[in-house]
């Protein structure tokens, strides 16, 4: 009888040792996955912080100090980028800036209130902003619109990525919405020196970077959005680095883009924001000289998407980086 009760008690001890092997390799699975999924969600995230997001800390703190002490509640924006910036970081603004270009459908219900550059004084004072928040590039215009209401005023640029990426930091870090903040400029960070480091050792090609208006064309240099993305990239804008436009849009000197002959092409048109890409065709057309360099030669000529690269926004900076990026390192 002894021996056949010492039989059962080694036979459970054995089961509760399966058992609790079974859970101990159970744990340390699910732990491996948790594990996991968490290194996937902070690995974009330490991109970032590993490398930085290259906004210049003093320019930051210089951005912040123009809002008032207290946060507003009721703030009203005349910027289409800055508006954009808003929704994403869950700041709701009174009034948002009448526009052609797309508003985020969150703000569907918001009060328009004309246009970014001529904003309507009866609508700004009816809604009681305790700040209006404007472009950097309207600065003087939008002062001048205000003048005699006694409202505050900040200004952040919006006409570069770097711009974009400061801007959207100083708002975050304002309205203490940093959560939110990372949450888009960590991703696009990371996307960022992704781009960068396979550029690196590379010969990459000269660019030049062309703009339709209604009835001409006209280079941008480094200052426009599209011209700081392949700065960014680190490609040769010949508008700066040869024919040293000192211009955001300079007119074409066809002589001189001759001798530059850029390796590539890059045409920002729209039918609804200017010339088309079929302007642009007989733009060439009547023009011999287009199909003398390389670029024309090697079908290195590309139309770029307005609703992509024609409007600076946080929201799509990731996909126009990648994008330009496909026509360098191929």
């Amino acid at each position: 009888m002894k021996k056949l009760l010492i039989g059962l008690l080694i036979g459970v001890l054995a089961v509760m040792t399966a058992c609790s092997n079974d859970t101990k390799e159970n744990s340390v699975s699910k732990t491996e996955k948790e594990t996991e999924i968490k290194t996937d969600e902070e690995e974009t995230e330490q991109v970032a912080a590993d490398e930085g997001d290259g906004v210049d800390e003093k320019e930051l703190a210089e951005m912040i100090a123009q809002f008032p002490e207290t946060v507003p509640e009721r703030l009203i924006t005349t910027s289409v980028p800055l508006t954009e910036m808003l929704q994403l970081l869950d700041v709701t603004p009174v009034g948002v800036p009448t526009s052609t270009n797309p508003l985020p459908v969150e703000f569907d219900s918001v009060e328009r209130i004309g246009s970014p550059m001529q904003p309507d004084l009866e609508v700004v004072t009816k809604l009681q902003p305790e700040v209006i928040l404007g472009a950097e590039s309207l600065r003087s215009t939008l002062d001048k619109t205000l003048e005699g209401i006694d409202l505050p005023t900040a200004y952040l640029p919006t006409d570069s990525f770097e711009d974009l990426k400061l801007s959207f930091k100083a708002l975050g870090t304002y309205f203490d919405k940093e959560d939110e903040m990372h949450a888009v400029l960590d991703q696009l960070v990371a996307k960022e020196h992704e781009l960068v480091k396979q550029g690196e050792g590379k010969d990459l090609p000269s660019v030049m970077l062309m703009i339709g208006t209604s009835d001409s064309f006209m280079v941008m240099n480094d200052k426009s959005y599209v011209g700081s993305l392949i700065k960014r990239l680190g490609a040769d804008n010949i508008a700066t680095s040869v024919l040293q436009a000192k211009d955001t849009y300079s007119p074409i000197n066809m002589e001189d883009v001759v001798v530059a002959d850029p390796d590539i092409i890059l045409v920002l048109a729209s039918g609804d924001h200017g010339a088309s890409e079929d302007m642009f065709k007989k733009e060439v057309e009547s023009n011999e000289t287009w199909k003398q360099m390389s670029a024309y030669k090697n079908d290195n000529v590309y139309i770029l998407d307005y609703e992509v690269f024609g409007i600076t926004s946080i929201k799509n900076a990731e996909k126009a980086l990648t994008e330009i990026s496909t026509y360098f390192y191929k």
